[in-house]
């Protein structure tokens, strides 16, 4: 059996070894979610930045660009980080350069991984399918908030270790932990993470609608990846 293990923060990942597993980085709220939808909605491939100017110098490619900080859209750039936006459709055949406050930052320093997986609840059946297809060893990686835990990425940790147990041991206490939160409160998922601290900034901005969609379970089949060249891609 294969195991599985959960790092809260990019602030800790080198703390775990990422050579030969999987990586699965989550920002439920809300740059993993946005990956999935905008893929799912017609973007045919995303560039992930860390930097905000490298990621606003890539208009002048051609590239489509989504900027957030702190729950906010990036001035001058053309989207922010809401999936609902992209669900309207108008973006087919567009790349995309995307940067956010957390999620970005902990795809990057999840280089070296045998895989990169971006997690979200909408697609979470395809890629807990996908990666026991793969008999690999499981990373998760919580984006979190500026360098602390957060609750909504946990309990996405603590779902994926529910769903893969017949594949994958956890054998470290915070995967433990997460799979026995998940199997307290996952049959109430919007109601309990409601009290998140990041959902509670997403209210103040007004956008329940974003919060919404990413706590919707297994609205997609495809699972995505970081491919070889660093862009996220359906498979």
């Amino acid at each position: 059996m294969n195991s599985i293990e959960v790092c809260f923060s990019p602030e800790l990942i080198h703390l775990h070894e990422v050579e030969g597993k999987i990586v699965v980085v989550v920002d439920i709220f809300r740059a993993t979610s946005t990956m999935v939808a905008a893929l799912a909605s017609g973007v045919t491939e995303i560039l992930p930045f860390a930097d905000l100017e490298a990621c606003r110098a890539m208009q002048a490619e051609g590239f489509l660009i989504g900027g957030e900080r702190n729950g906010l859209t990036a001035p001058g750039f053309e989207m922010g980080n809401s999936p609902v936006a992209y669900l309207s459709g108008g973006y087919e055949g567009r790349r995309l350069a995307m940067t956010t406050t957390n999620g970005t930052q902990a795809i990057e320093k999840s280089k070296g991984a045998a895989e990169i997986l971006i997690g979200a609840f909408p697609n979470l059946q395809a890629t807990v399918s996908y990666i026991q297809a793969q008999h690999l060893d499981v990373l998760v990686h919580c984006a979190g908030w500026k360098g602390r835990f957060n609750l909504e990425d946990s309990l996405y940790a603590g779902a994926l270790v529910k769903s893969l147990e017949s594949t994958h041991q956890a054998e470290e206490d915070g995967a433990l932990a997460m799979k026995s939160l998940f199997e307290r409160e996952g049959h109430q998922l919007k109601n309990y993470l409601s009290k998140a601290s990041h959902a509670k900034r997403l209210q103040n901005h007004g956008i329940e609608s974003d919060i919404d969609f990413c706590l919707t379970l297994d609205l997609y089949q495809d699972v995505v990846k970081v491919d070889d060249r660093g862009f996220l891609v359906r498979i």
